[in-house]
């Protein structure tokens, strides 16, 4: 805990645990910012999503949630809330809708804790609201919203989410992992922790890197250790057109390698997000899932999808066993997006 242990006017917002909905509650951290006076606000999140939270300008600290999924850990939580009560917050945001995520607040005797109803959280927040879905049908509106009183409709519009990266950081980046500096770069996010039916073939992101590397670009592929596997399939389809990045770089460095992409090609993923909150020109893969959600916030995102009765399904395999949506979807519309966001070819 970096800052001093007593603050007036500190704010402690308990974060989501994936990348792209960490990236999804910056509108609401930037309204948070704007208040007079400024307060001091604190992010506590699992590890993996930190990084994202540390490029945003309006977070004074980070603490690392350190407890895994579906545990309840409930006098280890004890212990976290009690030490964090030292830090004097006014006001706790709980934005994922679990039980135990509300309880840290609780114990640190944070006298306000907003979040939504969830899972028996009587008690647990002092401020529970009702989830409209039709009135905040996006999942960046459902956070924002929490930053405004409980009798006020969502304050439209809302900023796209934003995080920053210094210029001077790529090119320490490039030498880290002894890659080439090269004029044009695309990135590719092949993976989508999800599941299969989110991801777009690999031999349709083989066909795309072989014409990119024709016009120019370097392509290179950035993913969790997971996904590698496909990146390794993506490098053999396309012939080596593509260098596979995915499992060598950790999501802070995959960041600083999208804040210089030329162009970012992606499934519907955390990356997608990011890509987005960089404001690179990002074209987005849907088949399974649908942008009305969560989708791409920014005026440099396009997205693509083919609106098949059977989409989208939501399912992490494709429950009639054709892939249509993705199989379907070839290179050449992928093409089109890209030429639609002015990416010179």
């Amino acid at each position: 805990m970096s800052r001093s242990e007593n603050s007036a006017n500190r704010i402690l917002v308990v974060a989501p645990s994936w990348i792209g909905d960490a990236v999804l509650s910056h509108p609401m951290l930037a309204r948070l910012a704007r208040r007079a006076p400024a307060p001091l606000i604190d992010v506590l999140a699992p590890a993996w999503v930190l990084p994202v939270y540390r490029r945003m300008p309006e977070v004074a600290d980070t603490i690392e949630n350190p407890f895994r999924h579906g545990e309840l850990a409930l006098a280890a939580r004890y212990r976290l809330g009690r030490k964090l009560a030292r830090r004097g917050y006014s006001s706790a945001y709980v934005l994922p809708n679990s039980l135990k995520s509300a309880l840290v607040p609780c114990f640190a005797g944070i006298p306000a804790r907003i979040g939504y109803k969830g899972e028996m959280r009587y008690g647990l927040l002092t401020d529970r609201r009702h989830l409209d879905k039709l009135a905040l049908p996006l999942m960046v509106e459902r956070f924002a919203w929490l930053a405004q009183p409980a009798d006020t409709g969502l304050s439209r519009p809302l900023s796209n989410p934003r995080i920053r990266v210094d210029t001077t950081e790529y090119a320490a980046m490039l030498l880290r992992h002894d890659l080439p500096a090269h004029a044009r770069v695309a990135c590719f996010c092949p993976g989508a922790e999800f599941g299969p039916a989110k991801r777009w073939p690999t031999k349709h992101f083989a066909s795309l890197a072989k014409q990119l590397v024709d016009r120019g670009f370097s392509v290179w592929l950035l993913g969790s250790a997971a996904d590698k596997p496909v990146g390794d399939e993506i490098v053999r389809a396309s012939g080596g057109a593509a260098q596979n990045l995915c499992g060598t770089t950790n999501l802070d460095d995959a960041i600083i390698l999208l804040s210089a992409a030329e162009l970012v090609i992606t499934n519907d993923s955390g990356l997608m997000h990011v890509a987005s909150a960089l404001d690179r020109p990002t074209v987005a893969i849907y088949g399974s899932s649908s942008p009305a959600f969560t989708p791409p916030l920014s005026d440099f995102a396009r997205v693509v999808q083919l609106d098949l009765p059977c989409s989208p399904c939501f399912s992490r395999t494709c429950p009639l066993q054709h892939f249509d949506c993705m199989l379907k979807l070839g290179p050449e519309k992928v093409m089109e997006a890209i030429k639609s966001i002015g990416v010179d070819l």
